[in-house]
């Protein structure tokens, strides 16, 4: 690809006014200053590190944050990000009103095939572009100059939406989930010990986004053993809850037939077609972390090897996961109608204390479950404080010289942080008027999350995936199989997650995921055309064999240190 802004000043792309004002972070993208030698006499003592950094510098930045993960931290980050059993916990409501078992079963197996394809599109295209950036940065690379501002402009805003939101639907998630944990100790059904007035809601909430963003952002050095820990203490937790379950089964289990083939769409008033498609959130909720873990390139030693293979390896890791912990679930599950009109929407501690018969045994099972979660915010805090922090430094936000600023003694983007952190807070608020404000948060994430994702990999399509052939990730003949089906799935979540999970649907049971939607894609639609259409140019713009020069660098220097 050729380099337009060829010769210019480093500020290349961007309006050089705006950019030399900010402070962008830009270095000369000239080919004579930017050609790499496939040995690593050039890349310094440090290896890894260094080779990391001049790929890096080849697309245009410079490194800010500390490379400080291995292949398995990212890995394990990555499983954490899913939190695999949480987040198929707290949404286990969604399948349970679509259908039941089925749903449940093949729905979460078939999601996350889906997304595997998915995960190895993305894969594939970070081993040649492996920024913070992520799919925003790639959808510009990949793009034809005609179209290239545009696309890559409505992928940031999808990418940083979907981190936003889901970020704040795994804390709002976790806050109903804590509710309802404490009312397993009630003495009559459906009368819990706590209330849980919406002020009550709101305050937990607010203590666990606080929480979450304060270890992010005081302990960042000590996340990725974090991130070990939570891999540990979930399939500690998960053996324990398995064998409790299976094992106890105070009220009889249920036979294989059922587990495997019941389905009952009759809860949710939707044609049984529509409404295990309906009931897919679950799982397209649990996975839709995939691509979040690109925003971590940069504090990855070799992001273009390690990243692709990390987030494959977790959809395998989590789809067995989620198996073992889903089935045990349904063998033990109570009537479907009684789970559906649980007016907590959190049919899972009801399993559980159903399945053991003892409150105190149930939240001794519980913790394992509540610990992950917090987990999970803060790793789903510190990948959407990238995220935004990369697109912040290409100008695309409002207030970008605020939010592209790096806090050097620890080692984050403070301020993007703490601004994602006001904008949860706020959102948080629909609670008030709607007790459906999670299908909100949930269902937008997934939405955002997904056009995201979809961005890059249908330019690589339409484009003849091209640029992908010299990365060290390419899928071959299998790529073109892998893009086809995340680009249907793609058509179909969109609509999909939109709508209610039941009817007829009144208004403090409506999903308000496209209210929230629509609010964004204003916001992004106005700066476009008070700013982005004159200053916008998209990320630094380099040449493409430059990029693939110092890409094979990198993976040799890194294999020769190994």
């Amino acid at each position: 690809m050729a380099d337009p802004m060829a010769g210019k000043p480093a500020y290349g792309t961007q309006s050089d006014a705006f950019a030399a004002e900010n402070d962008l972070h830009r270095r000369s993208v000239g080919k004579e200053e930017r050609k790499f030698s496939l040995g690593t006499k050039h890349l310094g003592d440090d290896g890894g590190h260094t080779s990391a950094d001049e790929l890096l510098e080849a697309m245009g930045y410079k490194s800010e944050l500390l490379r400080s993960r291995s292949t398995l931290q990212v890995a394990f980050m990555s499983f954490v990000l899913a939190s695999i059993p949480y987040g198929l916990a707290t949404t286990l409501y969604y399948p349970i009103v679509g259908g039941g078992p089925v749903d449940i079963i093949w729905g979460w197996l078939a999601v996350s095939l889906i997304i595997l394809c998915v995960a190895a599109s993305l894969g594939e295209i970070t081993s040649v572009y492996p920024t913070s950036g992520g799919v925003y940065y790639q959808t510009f690379m990949l793009a034809a100059p005609s179209y290239r501002l545009i696309m890559s402009w409505i992928c940031g805003w999808a990418f940083v939406v979907g981190n936003i939101t889901i970020t704040l639907a795994v804390n709002f998630g976790t806050t109903l989930f804590f509710v309802a944990c404490i009312n397993v100790f009630e003495t009559e059904p459906e009368v819990g010990i706590f209330a849980a007035e919406p002020y009550q809601i709101y305050l937990i909430f607010f203590a666990v986004t606080l929480l979450c963003n304060a270890v992010a952002a005081l302990g960042n050095r000590w996340l990725p053993w974090l991130d070990t820990f939570a891999i540990f203490w979930t399939f500690a937790g998960l053996i324990c809850l398995v064998i409790c379950v299976l094992a106890i089964a105070k009220n009889g289990r249920h036979d294989a037939a059922y587990v495997f083939g019941e389905f009952d769409p009759s809860n949710s008033g939707w044609p049984a077609g529509w409404s295990f498609c309906v009931g897919l959130l679950h799982a397209a909720y649990a996975t839709s972390s995939t691509g979040m873990i690109i925003s971590m390139c940069e504090e990855v030693r070799q992001p273009a090897t390690q990243v692709p293979k990390a987030m494959v390896a977790t959809i395998v890791l989590n789809t067995i996961a989620g198996l073992v912990f889903l089935i045990p679930l349904v063998f033990v599950m109570p009537d479907q109608a009684t789970l559906a009109a649980l007016v907590s929407a959190q049919p899972t501690p009801v399993i559980i204390k159903s399945a053991i018969g003892s409150s105190g045994g149930t939240i001794g099972l519980l913790i394992p479950l509540l610990v992950l979660a917090l987990f999970c915010g803060i790793g789903c805090t510190t990948a959407s404080s990238r995220c935004t922090w990369a697109f912040a430094r290409d100008g695309a936000i409002p207030g970008s010289k605020w939010w592209k600023q790096v806090n050097e003694k620890l080692d984050v983007p403070l301020n993007a942080m703490m601004m994602i952190m006001v904008v949860e807070l706020v959102l948080g608020l629909i609670y008030f008027g709607s007790s459906a404000a999670f299908n909100a948060f949930s269902g937008v994430g997934v939405i955002c999350l997904t056009l995201s994702y979809a961005c890059p990999i249908f330019v690589n399509m339409i484009t003849g995936r091209t640029q992908v052939a010299e990365g060290n990730f390419h899928l071959g003949k299998l790529g073109w199989l892998c893009n086809t089906v995340s680009i249907a799935w793609s058509a179909l979540a969109l609509p999909l997650f939109c709508m209610p999970t039941a009817i007829p649907v009144v208004p403090e049971y409506m999903n308000y995921a496209s209210v929230v939607f629509f609010a964004f894609f204003v916001v992004a639609t106005a700066w476009y055309f008070v700013w982005g259409k004159k200053n916008y140019r998209g990320p630094p713009t380099q040449d493409l064999d430059v990029v693939i020069e110092a890409r094979r660098a990198s993976v040799i220097n890194y294999q020769e240190k190994q």
